[in-house]
């Protein structure tokens, strides 16, 4: 059976990609083990869950700027001097969590570089995989693009990388598409940034689509299908063979 990214789907992306449970956990904690006192992941993970689990919540109730790292303390029951050994301040709180969500879209959006897809295919993982990514980790991508805005600008630039380096893999797949004569685009900048737009929406605006009961995998199709509709694709192509079709209304079915 074949797997993500050639099989779009979220069974087939969660799979591929554990963004939760303790092995989630221990990835971030070596992603970050080198800022941190506690050198012992089996010490370090139920912990980092409790800090950053805390963070989001405090975050969303009074605001991450309001929020103060004794807050933190009392909403995770670990004191001051241990939370002192996983951060140092409320920025490099702040820092890790932009840190564990630019080398998680790295390795999943970024990654598909490493296949042999064709610039379709791309473009269909490009879409599910980011919409299946936020799915996974709203609270992180939430936090990056409502709460980072208040920090030094230095953090806010760290932000605007991570939105560029998304735009600039699908300006690849896209220019890929028109080299290949599949794709007819004459501004594919703008293009890309309406596509991330889109796709930011999924988990900005998350109160509206579960109001109108709309579904990531609804969602995703749309944006998918609008993408192709602006590059000219026709809808012959998408109907040759499974490899270049578009994903029906059951891939990932389940929302």
């Amino acid at each position: 059976m074949a797997s993500w990214p050639i099989e779009i789907s979220m069974e087939s992306f969660n799979e591929a990609w554990t963004l939760e449970g303790e092995t989630f956990w221990r990835s971030v904690f070596e992603m970050h083990k080198h800022k941190m006192e506690i050198k012992n992941p089996n010490i370090a993970i139920g912990n980092l869950e409790k800090i950053f689990s805390a963070t989001f919540t405090l975050a969303n109730s009074k605001g991450f700027q309001a929020m103060s790292l004794r807050d933190l303390s009392r909403e995770t029951g670990i004191s001051m001097g241990g939370l002192y050994a996983y951060i140092g301040s409320k920025n490099d709180l702040a820092s890790v969590i932009e840190g564990v969500l630019r080398d998680t879209i790295e390795e999943i959006i970024g990654g598909l570089s490493s296949y042999d897809l064709e610039p379709l295919q791309c473009l269909r993982a490009i879409v599910y995989g980011e919409i299946f990514a936020m799915e996974k980790l709203s609270p992180w991508y939430y936090f990056c693009f409502m709460e980072l805005k208040g920090l030094p600008r230095e953090q806010q630039q760290q932000t605007l990388e991570l939105e560029l380096r998304f735009e600039g893999i699908l300006l690849d797949a896209i220019h890929s598409g028109v080299a290949s004569g599949q794709f007819v685009c004459n501004q594919p900048e703008l293009l890309a940034s309406q596509v991330t737009a889109q796709l930011q929406q999924w988990h900005l605006k998350q109160w509206k689509f579960k109001l109108r009961e709309i579904g990531k995998q609804e969602y995703a199709q749309f944006v998918f299908e609008s993408l192709l509709k602006c590059l000219q694709y026709s809808a012959d192509g998408i109907e040759e063979g499974n490899e270049t079709a578009a994903p029906s209304s059951e891939a990932g079915q389940s929302d």
